[in-house]
């Protein structure tokens, strides 16, 4: 699989960051996006100040409104917005990256099911793990997980996109990295909530090793492999997401703790949270911590009595 020229769907913060990856590897980017003055600036002072300060970008880079082909096609796109997407591509089929963790409103769709949807002759890869836009567009190192269903088409793309700091593992299991990174967006909320609540640190590292367990049953009991929560799709991304402050869904749970109006920004965890509840309860898989985060964000309950809800649970085994 030659892959020489890349095109990235989406000129947001994400989608730029992996623009500036690709094309650190060597790859001809074209990076397509809707608004015609960052792209326009992207073009002409190669910065995208929009989104990501005054990061430069590299030459490489080209911007434009419109699709044209390309080797691979990168989706950086808010998985709500992967439909539309995809249907404005027109017939896709090429390599797609699908890079949004999420699952989609009213289908419970995972992104690969979109795509496949579609585009069914596109070539699903999905990419997650720990990592933030402004550390890979920077150049800062990060080490995440491709998921294909081929082994040697998805060692071909990684090694198209890595680069000096940017390192992608690969992987078979394109379901349990899909639900792992879109489920730890969840559980980031509720470590916010708990920090933002003032808890203690020893609540929030017993709520993320529970997360750890509870997401487990669901990646197993939704078809993924249990291998998967110990890799940087699973440990990784649930750790990075649940402690730092540069994580949208962690400072909105914080904002939720403190009983505060959380800011206006995307927060992927807020629309997963009931689709999480109803996958959950479809499977037969027990989530008490997906279903307290879920009563925070209804606002009927307050955090310390969810709180004395869990700790009240019965007494079981770890293991």
């Amino acid at each position: 699989m030659a892959i020489e020229r890349v095109a990235v769907v989406g000129a947001g913060e994400w989608g730029t960051a992996l623009a500036q990856a690709a094309a650190s590897a060597g790859r001809h980017v074209t990076l397509i996006g809707r608004d015609p003055e960052v792209l326009a600036e992207i073009n002409v002072a190669h910065t995208n100040r929009k989104h990501l300060g005054m990061q430069r970008l590299s030459t490489r880079i080209s911007a434009s409104p419109r699709f044209s082909g390309a080797d691979l096609v990168i989706l950086a796109v808010p998985a709500q917005s992967t439909r539309a997407a995809l249907t404005a591509l027109h017939n896709l089929g090429e390599p797609v990256v699908l890079t949004a963790k999420g699952l989609e409103h009213g289908t419970l769709k995972r992104q690969s099911e979109i795509l496949a949807e579609v585009a069914p002759n596109a070539v699903p890869f999905v990419l997650s793990g720990p990592s933030f836009a402004v550390d890979v567009a920077a150049g800062r190192p990060t080490a995440v997980t491709l998921a294909g269903e081929y082994d040697n088409e998805t060692e071909a793309v990684a090694a198209a996109l890595a680069g000096p700091s940017f390192r992608l593992y690969a992987a078979r299991d394109i379901i349990g990295v899909e639900l792992a990174g879109a489920l730890k967006n969840v559980y980031a909320l509720a470590a916010g909530a708990v920090e933002g609540a003032s808890l203690g640190a020893s609540a929030r590292a017993g709520l993320i090793a529970r997360a750890y367990a509870e997401l487990g049953r669901l990646v197993v009991a939704l078809g993924g492999n249990p291998d998967t929560m110990g890799g940087l799709a699973g440990l990784g991304d649930l750790t990075l997401s649940c402690t730092s402050t540069q994580s949208r869904n962690y400072r909105h749970g914080v904002a939720l703790g403190k009983g505060e109006l959380p800011e206006r920004e995307l927060a992927e965890g807020v629309l997963t949270a009931p689709v999480a509840r109803e996958l959950a309860q479809r499977a037969g898989v027990e989530a008490p911590l997906i279903e307290a985060v879920n009563l925070l964000l209804e606002g009927n309950v307050k955090i310390d009595k969810i709180v004395a809800g869990l700790m009240s649970r019965p007494l079981k085994r770890e293991t």
